[in-house]
């Protein structure tokens, strides 16, 4: 039986990568608020705030799969969101210059007929190579790191300031594939 499948996300990147698996899915963005404040681990947030995007969505269609998912990057314990200002990034740019971060994805995969739920969550690990002052200015002059968690993004020209990665690399773009699937298997949804 083929159930229809709900993206609970507006991220293009997300969008993306689900088409990667060839399953026919409707984009329903979710409008649950994020509460970044939560006194939880990283892992433990990143599954609840997916969550709660999908359990959003749920109410509106009753009889969907659902697919939400919640991407942060973590310095340490602490949570860095997207800086939204020139002056923001270039401070989030200095402070994870030469580190190690974090990269957490949390999704989940509701049935919302049966109310089913699967929320995992993974992490991976970017080293950022050590910036210059002149290097940080000019990643910020083409806006890329304005609207991304931890002011970079790994698919974009963001990839120059990344020495390496580890873990999954979807993961780190927003939708870890791997995972997912094994997930979807347990709702009957076989990938390949």
């Amino acid at each position: 039986m083929h159930r229809k499948i709900i993206l609970a996300s507006g991220s293009p990147r997300r969008k993306e990568l689900l088409e990667r698996l060839g399953l026919a899915f409707e984009v329903v963005s979710s409008n649950y608020e994020e509460d970044m404040s939560l006194t939880m681990s990283p892992l433990e947030l990143a599954k609840f705030l997916s969550q709660g995007k999908a359990q959003e969505v749920a109410r509106k269609y009753t009889n969907h799969l659902i697919i939400a998912a919640d991407t942060f990057v973590a310095l340490g314990t602490e949570l860095l969101g997207k800086p939204h200002t020139e002056a923001a990034a270039e401070k989030m740019l200095e402070k994870i210059s030469g580190q190690v971060v974090s990269i957490i994805t949390g999704y989940t995969v509701m049935d919302s007929a049966s109310n089913k739920i699967i929320s995992e969550a993974v992490e991976a690990r970017v080293h950022i190579k050590k910036l210059t002052e002149e290097e940080i200015a000019n990643y910020i002059q083409t806006k890329e790191p304005l609207d991304k968690a931890g002011a970079f993004a790994v698919q974009g020209i963001g990839a120059v300031i990344i020495e390496k990665t580890e873990g999954d690399f979807f993961g780190i773009v927003g939708l870890p594939l791997y995972a997912l699937a094994k997930t979807l298997k347990k709702f009957g949804v076989q990938v390949i």
